[in-house]
């Protein structure tokens, strides 16, 4: 993968991309697919950007590094979202937490599960895990009812 800076000709706003590769780029840019966050323009340029040069393995840091407490907090994105949007994420990521509360964790078994449930082979419950997409679509064609889970979580076990 490639990481492009961005601008957007229009607004000005820039942002990271992620690609293939640089013909990836150029292809979704040729067929308007790469499109400002901020304004939704079309009009999309790999910005001027300093290359990403690791150091050699033996050369130890110019700097020392900053302690955790001092240092500086780090967004996942160069733009930040609208207070209503960060509020709905918010309060789904809070539901969410709340329904995996009632539910029992079942791990690579959830398919299994699930159908047992349904089937009457075992009690009633709620019940989270993992599934592979075939898997899922098999249930859902069984009239099996699942959802997937909105945000990632950690299983039981593997939390620091």
């Amino acid at each position: 993968m490639i990481v492009f800076d961005l601008e957007c000709r229009s607004g000005g706003h820039r942002f990271e991309g992620w690609f293939g590769s640089s013909n990836d780029f150029a292809q979704q840019q040729g067929r308007g697919l790469v499109i400002c966050p901020v304004c939704s323009s079309t009009d999309v340029i790999k910005a001027v950007m300093a290359p990403n040069v690791g150091r050699k393995g033996n050369q130890l840091p110019s700097t020392p590094a900053a302690k955790p407490a001092e240092a500086e907090t780090v967004t996942n994105s160069p733009v930040s979202l609208p207070p209503e949007a960060a509020a709905v994420l918010h309060a789904m990521a809070q539901a969410q937490a709340e329904a995996l509360k009632a539910s029992r964790w079942v791990g690579d078994k959830f398919a299994d599960t699930a159908r047992a449930i349904h089937y009457g082979e075992r009690d009633a419950e709620l019940v989270h895990g993992k599934t592979t997409p075939k898997e899922a679509q098999d249930l859902m064609e069984e009239g099996i009812e699942i959802a997937p889970v909105l945000f990632p979580i950690v299983p039981p076990g593997e939390a620091n």
